[in-house]
């Protein structure tokens, strides 16, 4: 039985034809790569533009696509008092605010804040008009080595923004009532920002002298 003609074609035609299409699909990628490589960055980086307002300032920035909110904050916009301890979300002192909201931002791609608001440590005072978290945190010696510290410290004024706001904890007896700041409330909350130096028994008196609580 005769084959079509379309059929007529041999393994080794086939081979030839198959490897010159994907050469010619491959091109503009690698030229895009080349390109990449010219310009110092890694050859499969890709950069997108970003803009956000940080500690209330319009910040407008081109990254590697895969760079985090915590390096373009310390490398590129040089705030360094966000801290990069374990690179892995289970230390705390990376935290920052983003939307009122407390996150820690090695976890986060910058380019997925678009626009936001973005508080950072450096956004909640300054040395000659402290904020009132980080004056409680002095006062109550709230610190030791001082690498967690700005971590803690927003998280702290984010806990106490969540308990205002009535967001439940897990430690909440009824989810439904309003959540009051108690030491266990309290140190619940705060579990995810990890002090090596052990302060922890301080910075819950500086969280309660904030709140209104006798410390």
């Amino acid at each position: 039985m005769a084959h079509p003609p379309f059929l007529d074609l041999n393994r080794r035609d086939f081979l030839v034809t198959a490897s010159a299409s994907a050469t010619l699909a491959a091109v503009p990628a690698t030229a895009a790569l080349a390109q990449n490589a010219a310009e110092g960055a890694p050859a499969d980086a890709v950069r997108l533009p970003v803009s956000f307002t940080v500690n209330g300032e319009r910040r407008e920035l081109e990254l590697d696509a895969r760079t985090t909110l915590l390096d373009a904050l310390r490398e590129h916009l040089k705030l360094t008092g966000t801290k990069k301890g374990c690179d892995h979300g289970q230390c705390g002192a990376c935290t920052v605010i983003v939307g009122g909201r407390r996150m820690n931002s090695c976890l986060s791609l910058a380019v997925m804040h678009q626009n936001d608001e973005i508080t950072t440590i450096e956004g909640l005072g300054k040395p000659d008009a402290l904020h009132p978290m980080q004056a409680a945190f002095v006062r109550h010696d709230g610190y030791q080595c001082g690498y967690c510290t700005p971590g803690q410290i927003v998280s702290a004024v984010a806990v106490l923004d969540e308990i205002g706001a009535g967001i439940p904890s897990h430690v909440q007896a009824d989810v439904a009532a309003p959540p009051e700041a108690s030491e266990t409330e309290m140190r619940e909350r705060m579990s995810g920002n990890i002090c090596r130096c052990g302060a922890y028994s301080n910075i819950v008196e500086a969280m309660r002298d904030v709140a209104g609580r006798p410390a």
